[in-house]
């Protein structure tokens, strides 16, 4: 069985600021903000949803096909992902784009800044979903605005099911499309900032949103997740790090998880743990894709 997995692949460049962004930001000069970040720690990695998702399954044992496209720069990301045993025949290249790019500051309370060129991103709209008798579940993670509507449209009329992450690009939507988004999807997937923002836009609470998929997740970092089944919440609760190293990437692990368990016909509260699993284990580690997995002591 294999998940598309609509998203970005990107060039993550992190930074790490000793201090806090709280201590060098004040509140009452927003107006002229100039502030700048000594970050004597850097570091270039491989990421991007799609990326980072694709990674998570294929290391459970599941069969990713991210769908996503790069750039001229793009030739190291795709043998990257060829030598993980992972499909790139949805991965189109933009010969006259930059791949997509995400700068990364976090602070010593793992507080991030972000800035993301979107580049070759903007063209994955091009990429079209079909019905194909492998292909069971897909999952929109963050992508080009044109792709997101578009593949969400394209999962429904193939009638496969997929989990809708709208993540950082939820704000480029409004009331009606995150509305349309929600009746496509069978599952919807957001981090607790995202999920007040979700309600306010759609006007429907969480207990509502659950009733217009199969079930809600909504992650609350180191306080675990609620999974939201026909108006009813249960909640999932956390799995304590051996480390916190770097959040970067921790909930496109869990998302990997939650796809993992899904293609085994798992209940979503037992697929919510395994994703909290995976976020321990992410977050001990620097960079969305250097974690590895222990079959074994995640219960598989």
């Amino acid at each position: 069985m294999a998940s598309i997995i609509c998203g970005s692949l990107a060039f993550d460049t992190i930074m790490n600021f000793e201090g806090r962004f709280g201590e060098q930001i004040l509140p009452d000069q927003l107006h002229i903000l100039n502030v700048s970040f000594l970050v004597p720690a850097l570091r270039r990695d491989f990421g991007g949803c799609a990326g980072n998702i694709a990674y998570g399954l294929k290391l459970l044992g599941g069969t990713p096909l991210p769908m996503a496209t790069v750039g001229l720069d793009g030739g190291g990301y795709l043998d990257r992902l060829k030598g993980q045993g992972i499909s790139t025949e949805f991965v189109r290249t933009m010969d006259d784009s930059y791949t997509a790019q995400a700068m990364i500051i976090t602070d010593r309370d793992n507080n991030q800044i972000n800035g993301f060129h979107p580049g070759a991103m903007d063209y994955a709209h091009l990429t079209k979903i079909a019905a194909r008798g492998d292909i069971k579940l897909g999952i929109i993670a963050p992508d080009g605005r044109d792709a997101m509507l578009q593949h969400g449209e394209q999962f429904a009329a193939a009638k496969i099911p997929f989990v809708f992450d709208p993540g950082q690009q939820l704000p480029r939507f409004d009331g009606t499309e995150l509305k349309k988004f929600i009746d496509q999807a069978s599952w919807v997937a957001v981090n607790d900032y995202e999920g007040k923002m979700l309600c306010d836009r759609t006007g429907w609470s969480s207990a509502e949103i659950s009733r217009h998929v199969k079930g809600l997740i909504v992650t609350l970092g180191a306080e675990g997740s609620e999974v939201w089944v026909d108006g009813e919440k249960t909640l999932v609760p956390p799995v304590k790090a051996t480390a916190v190293v770097d959040p970067t990437g921790c909930g496109d692990a869990y998302r990997s998880a939650l796809l993992f368990g899904l293609e085994q016909g798992w209940p979503l509260a037992r697929c919510a743990a395994l994703g909290s699993q995976l976020g321990a284990l992410k977050i001990a580690q620097r960079g969305p894709q250097n974690y590895t997995i222990d079959l074994k002591s995640v219960g598989l």
